[in-house]
């Protein structure tokens, strides 16, 4: 399923049903009173948020979405009946504006959460309603009114504790894969993940973390450039960000180059998102000689004095110690 983090939507909840304009007719009875009953209440328009549901895609092709109108009443006082509530599920994680004002009206967080985002219409009265002692056939109904109309900017943003970033092609998904269930894309060229991946950690019967993987940063990602710009948001709810880096060409000046690049992209597109909690992963250790490996470490060591870890996702080297770190400073936060 194609992966869709924004869309635009219509929704129109029901319209009030009108009063009824009756008047009791029974045998033996030619001239009894109203009894026009009230109409039914508009259905309402009401979101919801669904874990398990992890793209806007259902809306490609479905943009409006009107609730049932309020039936009329009925004589005998029936009352109308009222439209049914329309529910739409969205992913946890969804942040809904309202498109005209840009008012932001709610951000579902968690699994359950619902709001009511546009209220049905109220009923219409009968004629009996009207019934007083100097008016005993009153002819008067009322309408009922429209139901609430809006347009909405919907955009996802994914729930993930940790956001694997980095430059294209450094391993980020690779050791998504080697760490959860997730099976993202794996290939040797720039650019093979093109949408988020998310992945669970298991640590115990009762622990985990969701792992979120992104596609690759480039210089002027803040600004447009490549594909990172698009997904960026999708880190703003994390809460630790994992910085990746491709240490297997063995050339420390160039991968503390891809940290700076990385921390500077970050910093430009969102202040808050450049001040979280950054650790650095450097990783493909499996193609360096032991010797090359302990030169480096202390190199790395003198340059980024904390939050190190050397690891290879293709032999799962060095993780384990990643994600026991990763769960206690998740522990240290609650």
């Amino acid at each position: 399923m194609k992966f869709i983090d924004e869309t635009i939507i219509l929704v129109k909840a029901g319209n009030g049903g009108s009063g009824c304009l009756s008047f009791r007719r029974e045998k033996y009875i030619p001239f009894g009173g109203p009894d026009g009953g009230d109409g039914g209440h508009g259905g309402s328009i009401i979101i919801e948020a669904k874990d398990g549901l992890n793209t806007l895609a259902d809306f490609r092709n479905r943009s409006k979405f009107i609730a049932p109108n309020g039936k009329t009443g009925g004589g005998r006082n029936k009352k109308g009946r009222s439209g049914e509530d329309l529910v739409i599920k969205l992913p946890s994680g969804s942040v809904i504006y309202d498109l005209e004002t840009e008012e932001l009206i709610c951000d579902l967080e968690r699994d359950g959460q619902a709001i009511t985002i546009a209220s049905g219409g109220e009923y219409g009265l009968g004629n009996a309603r009207f019934k007083t002692s100097t008016n005993r056939a009153p002819r008067k109904t009322t309408d009922g009114t429209p139901g609430e109309e809006r347009q909405l900017k919907i955009i996802l943003k994914v729930l993930a504790d940790v956001g694997l970033v980095g430059s294209p092609n450094v391993g980020k998904s690779s050791i998504l894969a080697a760490i959860s269930m997730a099976k993202p894309k794996i290939a040797n060229y720039a650019f093979t993940t093109i949408h988020p991946n998310l992945g669970v950690v298991l640590i115990s019967d009762y622990e985990k973390f969701v792992v979120a993987d992104l596609p690759g940063l480039i210089v002027g990602a803040s600004t447009g450039a490549g594909l990172g710009i698009q997904f960026l948001k999708h880190i703003s709810r994390t809460k630790l960000l994992l910085n990746v880096i491709d240490i297997s060409k063995n050339n420390l000046e160039i991968a503390l180059k891809d940290v700076d690049v990385i921390a500077k992209e970050l910093k430009d597109y969102d202040e808050e998102l450049g001040r979280k909690d950054k650790w650095y992963i450097f990783n493909k250790i499996d193609m360096l000689s032991e010797k090359e490996l302990e030169i480096l470490k202390k190199s790395v060591n003198n340059k980024i004095t904390k939050n190190v870890f050397f690891v290879s996702a293709k032999e799962k080297l060095g993780l384990d110690e990643v994600c026991e770190n990763i769960i206690e400073y998740l522990r240290d936060l609650q």
